[in-house]
């Protein structure tokens, strides 16, 4: 049975995440939401993230996490987290490491905390996928549970990674990547394979990062169907959000579907 809630030990999962301001998250969304939607979107989805990994703490040693930025920011995450999740501060102030930049420095920082804190295993996990299925983090929390180190890897259809999940915090494994682009899986498969890292590939998910993957989204929480053997997560607070902003309207082609939308 998992150690929910238990402070050390275990396979850690951290959401990355940024305190949901507007002008501040889901700016490739903006338009066709307005900032506030925006910022409320994204806080339901750390609410699934954070509730899915709650889920798959029923069923293995596992503890949630959201690694935040910018520093300072903590309280905003207030009544947004699913119950017992726990803060880390990524921002990467902290980090120094050769050919590690951007957002490499708060990957290594959530990494190396995380370790720090006395986690067997740590996964940083994308706050973009809301209806990620759960059975891909119990698979990643017991592949990292075995002998022997390795790396797992989630990797996204755009080309990046969903999941990336260590026995160790290996600086090589976020150098020289060149963040935001469809090459960052592909380079940190071969990062591992430099430093002698076997790598254990999941199933590919998506991210949601502008108006054609919400779409997509949208589409997929009102009809959920099952992926091979994966059943995705159903995402209540994100379901509740479009619904309740009126969300699919607004990501409608045509004039502005805006106007006289909640925000």
């Amino acid at each position: 049975m998992a150690r929910r809630g238990a402070p050390e030990g275990g396979c850690a999962i951290a959401v990355m995440g940024k305190a949901p301001a507007a002008g501040r998250v889901k700016t490739r969304l903006v338009p066709p939401l307005t900032p506030a939607v925006a910022a409320e979107l994204s806080a339901c989805f750390l609410r699934d993230a954070t509730e899915n990994i709650a889920l798959a703490a029923g069923e293995a040693p596992i503890q949630g996490y959201v690694a935040y930025a910018p520093a300072g920011s903590g309280p905003l995450f207030d009544g947004i987290l699913a119950d017992g999740t726990r803060l880390v501060l990524a921002d990467g102030a902290a980090v120094s490491a050769p050919d590690v930049r951007g957002f490499g420095c708060s990957l290594l920082h959530a990494a190396q905390a995380l370790f720090a804190k006395g986690h067997e295993a740590v996964c940083l996990l994308n706050a973009d996928s809301p209806n990620l299925p759960t059975a891909l983090l119990s698979q990643a929390a017991a592949v990292l549970a075995e002998s022997g180190d390795r790396v797992v890897l989630g990797h996204a259809e755009d080309g990046g990674y969903y999941l990336l999940g260590l026995k160790a915090p290996h600086p090589q494994l976020f150098q020289r990547i060149a963040w935001s682009t469809s090459a960052v899986a592909e380079e940190t498969r071969q990062r591992a394979q430099v430093i002698g890292l076997p790598v254990v590939e999941l199933h590919p998910w998506y991210d949601v990062d502008d108006a054609q993957t919400l779409r997509r989204l949208c589409r997929e929480l009102a009809s959920p169907q099952p992926v091979g053997e994966l059943a995705p997560f159903a995402a209540p607070a994100t379901v509740n959000c479009i619904e309740r902003l009126g969300i699919e309207l607004m990501l409608m082609p045509g004039p502005d579907h805006r106007r006289g939308v909640a925000t």
